[in-house]
Order: structure tokens, then C-alpha cells, then sequence
């Protein structure tokens, strides 16, 4: 089986920048490291089994196809849906935050 390589979104971008700038600052170079390790083997395994995914928010976010993985020891969740050729990354949330609420900010999905 061939995995389907990876296409975030600039929002999912921004989001992965942004965490991994915070754990920069707060916890030091070898956390932030560790997290964009984390990214990085999310976005392996979504890529190789996109049906691993939860579909939890794709009904109340009125978002077909819409599929979310953890990022391991990392509190985050990567938001993804599957395509004909390509895996499409919309956001990478805190799990503690509101989903929804972040899943529907301007340029959010």
C-alpha cells in the first residue's frame, strides 16, 4: 500500500508553527523538536491509513469526509480529509480547546 503524501492547508500551517513556537519558548528546543517529530509521524500515519482517523466532528461540523488523529504525547489533534491523491490537512487544534468554535474561525477550514 502506498501512502498518499501530505497537503496542509496554510491554516494547518500556521497552527503547527505556532505550537511549536510555544513549545520554543516554554519548554525549550528539545520539547519543540520532539513535537514537529510528532507532526511528522501524524502525518505518516495518516498518510498511510486515513481511515484510521476519528470522524467524530465531521456530522456537527457539517464537514464531509472530516477525520481527526492525536499527535501522540502531544495534546493536539490533526484535522484531515481524504482526497483522491493527496491527504488535506485543515487545522492541528489543542484538544482542549473548543473544536467547533476553532474549526469555524475565518480561514479556519
Amino acid at each position: 500500500m502506498n501512502a498518499k503524501p501530505i497537503a496542509l492547508r496554510e491554516r494547518a500551517r500556521r497552527d503547527v508553527d505556532e505550537a511549536a513556537a510555544y513549545y520554543l519558548e516554554e519548554a525549550g528546543p528539545a520539547i519543540a523538536e520532539a513535537f514537529i517529530n510528532a507532526m511528522e509521524e501524524v502525518f505518516r500515519h495518516v498518510g498511510e491509513r486515513p481511515a484510521s482517523g476519528s470522524p467524530r466532528y465531521a456530522h456537527e461540523l457539517d464537514i464531509p469526509g472530516l477525520r481527526f488523529q492525536p499527535a501522540g504525547k502531544f495534546p493536539y489533534l490533526v484535522f484531515y480529509i481524504e482526497r483522491d491523491i493527496s491527504i488535506e490537512v485543515w487545522r492541528v487544534l489543542h484538544g482542549a480547546r473548543n473544536i467547533p468554535e476553532r474549526m469555524r474561525e475565518p480561514n479556519g477550514g
